[in-house]
């Protein structure tokens, strides 16, 4: 009876919002920017709560959904106008590109790339590789004003404040056998279908191991469930910060709050990679505060580094948890807890390499569906893990990856063109876009559909200037 309320809740919750984004596509971008952000506690919840299965599936489709009321939307206003809502030109041909040997490694024969995804793992990939190219167009079709700009940039950088604050009261006031006991563990586990060794079989990142394998330091996971996840939406919200003039205070405010977030995700990279950034803002725009504010936030991760498993929250493996990582430690040659803490700076080079050789040894890629989290969830021999890069050229080859690359390379560079017109809202983002394809060296960011969906679509809404011709 709970499935079926839940299920005719959802159903019209859905209809309402389909038809508000089929009238204003852009409604849509507002939807992700916030839900996406809170999708995996909401799904982790909505599991503990016995809807399991395909309801749950359904449910967790609301963000597909929604993107094809807009993308048809779009279409139909092309289809009435008698043409495209934007000038097509060559960083649409390269997203085209991408997405049609994206395609063409779908449907060949996965026995003839050594490749062994079955149908699932194919759909999955489809839909990790091509969610930025379909949110991309969107975007390219409903240009941003200087209105809708200014909203959109509040909503992300309060979302990114409100995720932070959350988090950072969830990691002290909610343990991991709440999250255990309360649909975490099942939703990544039997409904994703992860297999994490963490503990309490939650995901390995969730806590950081500095040693001690009787002590474990937890990291901010907030509301994606994952520091990771977290961190991107923190890089994307300090940078974006930066393009705020109004209330000037209040945005240094909660971008101060977004920072702190940021540190107790314990993600150097991210850290790094919001460094550079600001260094992108900088140098395009000319601004040295940018330059003292990346030093800044380089020089407090570098001393919180070293007091973090001092000053975050403590948690432990269970007696049995601590016999099975000794013997997966035995079994590996590593140490107790492997996977986490340091171990894991050395597992993301060791990743990286592997990915890099097999790309080098088999260019004609594998197929999709047989890398990263695909791969994993799918039960299939994962050839390429962690960067987004390599998974992409086992998936769709050498060729595919290079194509990925030549896209977002062009992307870039429209993006600081416009930049270069003192345009700090566009510096920002073409700042953000720098920042996660750093990130992408060492990891998927495909895999976290807030980048996907709305990063992208921003970049592409902000490639032209606003035309009132066209949607918004």
């Amino acid at each position: 009876m709970g499935t079926a309320l839940a299920i005719v809740l959802y159903a019209a919750l859905l209809a309402f919002a389909a038809a508000a984004v089929w009238r204003r596509p852009v409604l849509a971008l507002y939807l992700f920017v916030v839900g996406l952000a809170l999708h995996n506690a909401a799904m982790a919840v909505l599991y503990g709560l016995g809807i399991r299965g395909g309801a749950l599936t359904a449910i967790q489709a609301w963000k597909e959904i929604l993107l094809a009321v807009a993308i048809a939307s779009v279409g139909a206003y092309a289809w009435r106008a008698r043409h495209l809502p934007f000038r097509p030109g060559r960083v649409d041909a390269l997203a085209l590109g991408f997405a049609a040997l994206v395609l063409l490694y779908a449907v060949l024969p996965q026995h003839l790339l050594g490749g062994s995804a079955g149908s699932k793992g194919i759909l999955y990939a489809l839909r990790h590789d091509l969610s930025p190219v379909a949110a991309y167009f969107v975007g390219r079709s409903l240009p941003l004003g200087r209105r809708e700009l200014r909203r959109l940039a509040w909503t992300v950088l309060g979302v990114a404040a409100a995720v932070a604050a959350f988090g950072l009261v969830e990691e002290y006031a909610v343990s991991l056998d709440w999250w255990a006991r309360h649909g975490a563990v099942g939703y990544f586990n039997d409904q994703l279908g992860f297999r994490y060794q963490g503990p309490r079989r939650l995901p390995e990142n969730f806590v950081f191991n500095s040693g001690n394998e009787q002590e474990l330091a937890r990291r901010l996971v907030s509301t994606f469930l994952s520091p990771l996840g977290a961190s991107y939406l923190f890089v994307v919200g300090l940078l974006v910060a930066a393009s705020v003039r109004a209330r000037r205070p209040l945005s240094l405010a909660l971008a101060g709050l977004v920072a702190v977030g940021l540190l107790f995700t314990f993600s150097r990279a991210s850290i790094a990679a919001a460094a550079l950034g600001l260094c992108v803002v900088a140098l395009v725009l000319r601004r040295p505060w940018a330059i003292a504010a990346a030093a800044a936030l380089v020089v407090a991760g570098v001393g919180f580094a070293r007091v973090f498993p001092d000053v975050a929250p403590r948690a432990h493996w269970t007696k049995q948890e601590l016999v099975q990582q000794r013997k997966h430690a035995h079994q590996s040659g590593g140490t107790t807890g492997t996977g986490l803490g340091e171990s894991s700076t050395r597992s993301h080079f060791a990743s990286l390499r592997a990915g890099v050789r097999t790309v080098a040894h088999h260019p004609q890629g594998f197929g999709l569906g047989n890398a990263g989290e695909t791969a994993s969830r799918t039960h299939v021999k994962v050839k390429a893990g962690e960067s987004t890069y390599t998974e992409l050229g086992v998936e769709a080859g050498l060729l595919g990856a290079l194509a990925f690359i030549a896209w977002n390379l062009a992307l870039l560079q429209g993006l600081l063109r416009r930049a270069r017109e003192r345009e700090l809202a566009v510096a920002a983002v073409a700042a953000s876009l720098v920042a996660i394809l750093a990130l992408a060296v060492q990891t998927d960011v495909l895999g976290v559909p807030w980048l996907a969906l709305c990063l992208w679509w921003i970049a592409g809404s902000l490639l032209t200037p606003a035309n009132p011709s066209t949607l918004e």
